[in-house]
């Protein structure tokens, strides 16, 4: 648990309360970006770690949730972790998650035309992820 006080520990609790009850929406992103609001760069630090750790945690436990749910739910899904990873400062795990997402629409795709991948949108995933120095995802992509 992280070692913080007052307002941030209040909001930090709401935000492991509301993604602990897969209420993964725009609020909680919201309530998340409040929590990121320190000035105090040590406990700012602190603070993304333990939240980038809990959040990767949960993600384990709700991908196994979700494995039975329709395309829309899994990359709504997706696209919350992308969101919160990106938030707390975890780019690979954000740029692992687009990637997924990428993938399954990809599959996807032959069944429903509406979630085709571009090849903008792959050059695009390409860049950042070299701009971000994860070669090895961009390579992927390649």
């Amino acid at each position: 648990m992280c070692q913080v006080s007052g307002t941030v520990a209040e909001r930090t609790s709401l935000f492991r309360s509301q993604v602990e009850n897969r209420r993964l929406n725009e609020g909680t992103l919201q309530i998340l970006e409040s929590v990121l609001t320190s000035k105090d760069v040590k406990s700012l630090l602190e603070i993304r770690s333990c939240l980038s750790e809990f959040v990767r945690s949960e993600l384990a436990y709700i991908l196994q949730e979700i494995a039975e749910k329709t395309v829309e739910q899994k990359l709504s899904v997706l696209e919350f972790f992308v969101r919160t990873f990106a938030l707390v400062g975890h780019v690979e795990s954000c740029l692992m998650l687009r990637y997924e997402a990428l993938i399954l629409r990809q599959h996807k795709s032959t069944t429903h035309l509406w979630l085709h991948v571009s090849y903008e949108e792959w050059l695009a995933f390409a860049e950042r992820s070299l701009n971000n120095g994860f070669y090895s995802i961009a390579v992927k992509v390649m």
